[in-house]
């Protein structure tokens, strides 16, 4: 994923900035829409382009492995579901200050905002691990908005006309942005060892991480977060934005905080608590990653 497109071949920098121009154009254009409408407007206009962009197949062939137990109506659902609350998350990071009041307003509950609390209190360190499910970008904005002193780790996009502005766009929600890498690594444990708190989306596949079941089937999971929280005495609680039935608003959740053992022990204990959420809202985690790759 190159951060200048002059690594890229000519077809490459073409199709990435097509795709990106034509992003550009919706995001701009649907922006003269109310936000009450442009954010279901886009859910639907996702949904509808899925089956053409491959995100169906996607959805498919991971239901397929890990739920093959479910009657081809829900899969078509979830097809439905899925791509309809990734086209929302999108307009919703591009929507400024309508999306960080929704965010805002979201209440807060479970019993991890008790152990936030005592250890900002203790000036502890925090890892708040997270997921691709609802808009995890939510949860982060009412946290900083409650005055926690948080960063958070991104994967930079393969498109680098779309990262540009999708970076600057998820910064403007919060500061320091660490990208995932050595030099983002090194910033975000200085981050965290003098007592700050970082979020950590940590459901994608991970080069050089362990074999961790989620949904019965091993997928390569990174064990760094906890590491981090192991090496650094940080607490490591998981915290979740869920859409709520109207499509707009929010709720953010944050889980029991996770025990101190070990990396492997840790991450288990973070991948069985997101698929217990995934399984109440199946519609909400992002399908389309290659979550399970061969």
């Amino acid at each position: 994923m190159p951060i200048d497109p002059s690594g890229l071949s000519r077809l490459s920098r073409a199709k990435y900035l097509t795709s990106n121009l034509f992003l550009r154009g919706v995001i701009t254009g649907l922006g003269l829409i109310p936000y009450r409408w442009r954010v279901p407007v886009m859910g639907r206009l996702v949904s509808a382009l899925a089956p053409i962009v491959g995100f169906d197949k996607r959805v498919r062939t991971n239901l397929k492995l890990t739920r093959p137990d479910l009657p081809e109506a829900e899969v078509a659902r979830l097809c439905r579901e899925v791509s309809n609350n990734a086209g929302r998350t999108l307009i919703e990071l591009y929507a400024g200050q309508p999306f960080l009041d929704r965010a805002h307003a979201a209440p807060v509950t479970g019993p991890g905002l008790a152990a936030l609390e005592a250890a900002r209190a203790e000036g502890r360190p925090v890892i708040l691990v997270t997921g691709h499910f609802g808009n995890y970008d939510a949860a982060r904005s009412n946290l900083i908005r409650r005055g926690y002193k948080m960063g958070a780790l991104y994967r930079r996009m393969a498109n680098p006309y779309f990262n540009a502005h999708y970076v600057r766009t998820i910064e403007q929600i919060g500061k320091p942005m660490f990208e995932q890498g050595r030099r983002g690594m090194m910033e975000m444990v200085r981050h965290l060892k003098g007592g700050g708190i970082i979020a950590i989306v940590a459901d994608l596949h991970s080069i050089g991480g362990k074999k961790i079941d989620f949904f019965g089937k091993p997928a390569v999971t990174s064990v760094v977060p906890a590491e981090l929280a192991l090496k650094y005495n940080a607490a490591m609680i998981p915290v979740y934005a869920i859409r709520q039935a109207n499509g707009l608003d929010f709720e953010i959740t944050l889980h029991a905080e996770i025990p101190h053992s070990d990396p492997v022990t840790m991450t288990r204990a973070v991948c069985d608590d997101l698929e217990t959420l995934v399984r109440r809202h199946m519609g909400q985690w992002f399908w389309v990653h290659r979550r399970w790759k061969p």
